[in-house]
């Protein structure tokens, strides 16, 4: 197998690159259980003040919540080359997490203290390549529908710099009732 690095230009070089590392740290904090006495929102809301540890999937893509109100979530990353595919492009990956993040968070923001929520279904169209040097994304998933047992919701995620379109998707929740305490 050769081994091939990416070049700083985003093209890919072949043998003898330099090797390049990452390191990413998180703390995984209590469980969501110990805030059941919060709504949705008040939870995002203390993550973005720090209080509540975010989820670790942020710390390892790199994106984080950064606005929230009722039935509106936004969250903020930049894609590095860590995240390149054999295209030596940004993987769907990222562009479907971070779209899925924005997405369930907005329901979230809508759901009343004890309540939870969980993807069934995830739709995201890709519209354009993404490469390390695309600079900061800005990912906002807006509430759709909430009904009782499901909530739909839509997101897009442009470049806070050039105002490019990258993808759009749209999820699916089931909602889920308070569980009883073991």
């Amino acid at each position: 197998m050769t081994n091939h690095e990416i070049g700083d230009d985003g093209q890919g070089t072949a043998e003898g690159g330099e090797p390049r590392s990452r390191t990413h740290t998180w703390t995984v904090g209590p469980p969501l259980a110990e805030y059941t006495h919060l709504t949705g929102e008040e939870i995002l809301l203390e993550m973005i003040a720090g209080r509540i540890q975010e989820p670790a999937i942020c710390s390892t893509m790199d994106f984080h919540v950064t606005e929230v109100k009722p039935g509106i979530a936004v969250f903020e990353g930049e894609p590095g080359e860590h995240l390149y595919n054999p295209m030596n492009t940004v993987h769907g990956g990222y562009l479907a997490t971070l779209l899925d993040s924005a997405l369930g968070c907005a329901v979230l923001s809508r759901l009343p203290a004890g309540v939870g929520y969980t993807t069934t279904q995830l739709n995201v169209h890709m519209l354009r390549p993404l490469f390390a040097d695309s600079g900061l994304l800005r990912c906002e998933g807006e509430v759709l529908h909430l009904g009782r047992t499901m909530a739909t919701a839509e997101a897009r995620v442009v470049g806070v710099e050039n105002g490019k379109l990258y993808a759009h998707g749209t999820t699916t929740c089931a909602i889920l009732a308070p569980r009883p305490a073991a």
